[in-house]
């Protein structure tokens, strides 16, 4: 019983600091069509993708790296439960200041899995994977 209980509680901590290391932002999504992107032209990246604020985008940096994107809570009383979960998304595309209105804006369909997509905007934790 002791070995077992030695596992969990390092599962526990390590859960702990994985969410420690998150940085706190907001998504809101874009429709289709998703080509062309910044980063691939009209080459299809799929459906779970993502574009980056300029600060993460980091002048075409951030294309191709994946990112881990959870729902923590409404930004309006609009929805005042939007969340659902957890996406990994990939970086296709910039959102350009100064229209950009969050953080990370993503695919229609990553938008659905993380929150009502009805909330339009939401607050997120996020982490590169």
């Amino acid at each position: 019983m002791g070995i077992e209980r030695v596992i969990l509680l390092s599962l526990v901590a390590m859960s702990l600091v994985v969410m420690a290391s998150a940085i706190s932002g907001t998504a809101t999504f874009y429709t289709p069509p998703y080509v062309p992107s910044a980063c691939y032209g009209f080459q299809e990246q799929g459906t779970l993708i993502a574009a980056a604020s300029d600060p993460i985008y980091a002048n075409g940096g951030a294309c191709g790296r994946m990112y881990r994107v959870r729902c923590t809570g409404p930004t309006n009383a609009g929805v005042p439960q939007p969340c659902r979960g957890e996406v990994t998304v990939k970086i296709v595309d910039r959102c350009p200041s100064p229209g950009c209105q969050a953080t990370i804006d993503l695919s229609q369909e990553a938008f659905a899995i993380i929150a009502d997509p009805n909330a339009g905007k939401v607050n997120i934790d996020y982490v590169q994977v």
